[in-house]
């Protein structure tokens, strides 16, 4: 299916090379229905509201794969082919809509109860070891430690602001963390804005903007827009690798209870640095690099789906169900339980909104026909349909 929705992609962006057109010419006469099942599931990526999307869009899409660069043969064999394609066709469309119909007919699961999306929420935790709920502190001065004054601003940023000269050699550590459920914004004491996600930590020191190297220290997902400064490289270290960039904007997925530490560039360069093998790349804006115990691989990717959840909503392309539903825990601040193991295996494609309540976003994944879920308390219950 993977295969299936790569070709559909490219012909739609008429990027389709010649082989790729010969074989999405074989699907749609010998696999019709699994042609026709992908189309369905890419009229749900896109929110289509009325049949009328799949007649206006995907009947002529259709009617153009049926018809793309016919090999020359016979007259005879000629009116044989247009004919067994014209009935491809006219199966194939039929096929789609009645899918599309089923699922849009399908009763809307009601769930007893429900669950809010998460918010701005974070706590600071001072060189003291004093913490401070940031989502309960009003704005403006919210603590003062050797000559640093931390400001809390009307849309909840943090600033830091120093006093004088005597801070150049303070190296004690402040972190800011966030729970399931929350997110943060902050900008540290060297002018770079950092975006905490959900469960994530950050720790670094209070002469950050003096240090000969800015290092940090990363666990969970942050999207970073680093300040330049030339002579003092900024450097971000997780369990599994370091990070090192002049000035540029990236985003990092390091939690726990992934089997890979994910990088992605968005503009200027970084190098990423392996802790155990010692081996490094340098990554460019458009890249991915993923950090395993065996090494770094590097891959072309679709960066907004890397930055997604700094804008509001999950973005899925070609995802398995277990690894989204880390994120919807994350976020939602709750727990999984699979009552069908197979259900992991489900791969989706979509966009969901961080923002609606959970039952919006475990709609849209029923709606691909194979999985259902209960909510329980915190427990969110997943079945193989």
């Amino acid at each position: 299916m993977e295969r299936i929705h790569y070709l559909l992609q490219q012909f739609t962006a008429k990027t389709l090379s010649q082989s790729e057109k010969e074989e999405l010419l074989v699907l749609a006469e010998n696999s019709t229905s699994l042609l026709s099942d992908e189309i369905v599931k890419m009229i749900i990526a896109e929110e289509a509201h009325a049949v009328h999307v799949v007649e206006e869009k995907w009947s002529p899409v259709l009617h153009k794969i049926l018809t793309i660069d016919k090999p020359t043969r016979s007259p005879k064999r000629i009116l044989m082919n247009s004919l067994k394609w014209a009935a491809a066709a006219v199966v194939f469309i039929a096929f789609s809509l009645t899918a599309y119909l089923s699922l849009q007919k399908k009763k809307e699961h009601v769930f007893a109860t429900d669950v809010a999306p998460g918010k701005n929420k974070a706590i600071l935790t001072l060189a003291d070891g004093k913490k401070i709920s940031l989502s309960d502190a009003m704005k403006g001065d919210i603590a003062k430690e050797a000559g640093f004054s931390i400001t809390k601003t009307a849309d909840g940023q943090l600033v830091y602001n120093v006093a004088g000269s005597e801070n150049v050699n303070d190296t004690r550590l402040n972190t800011i963390s966030t729970p399931n459920g929350g997110e943060w914004q902050i900008q540290l004491p060297d002018g770079s804005t950092v975006w905490l996600n959900a469960a994530s930590s950050i720790q670094y020191p209070l002469n950050i903007g003096t240090a000969k190297q800015r290092v940090v220290k990363l666990d969970g997902e942050a999207y970073f827009e680093v300040a330049k400064n030339a002579s003092h490289p900024f450097i971000v270290e997780t369990d599994k690798q370091a990070v090192e960039v002049l000035g540029t904007h990236f985003n990092i997925n390091s939690y726990k209870n992934e089997k890979v530490t994910k990088t992605t560039l968005l503009e200027g360069s970084v190098r990423v640095l392996h802790k155990n093998t010692n081996e490094s790349e340098i990554l460019k804006p458009g890249e991915q690099s993923l950090v395993s115990v065996s090494g770094i691989a590097i891959k072309e990717v679709d960066v907004e789906e890397a930055i997604a959840w700094k804008k509001g909503y999950f973005m899925f392309n070609n995802e398995r169900q277990e690894s989204i539903l880390r994120k919807v825990a994350r976020w939602y601040n709750v727990e999984i339980e699979y009552a069908d193991p197979e259900a992991k295996d489900v791969m989706y494609y979509g966009t969901v909104s961080r923002f609606e309540k959970i039952s919006k976003v475990l709609t849209k994944f029923e709606q691909t026909g194979e999985v259902h879920f209960d909510i329980k308390g915190n427990k969110l219950i997943v079945h193989k349909e």
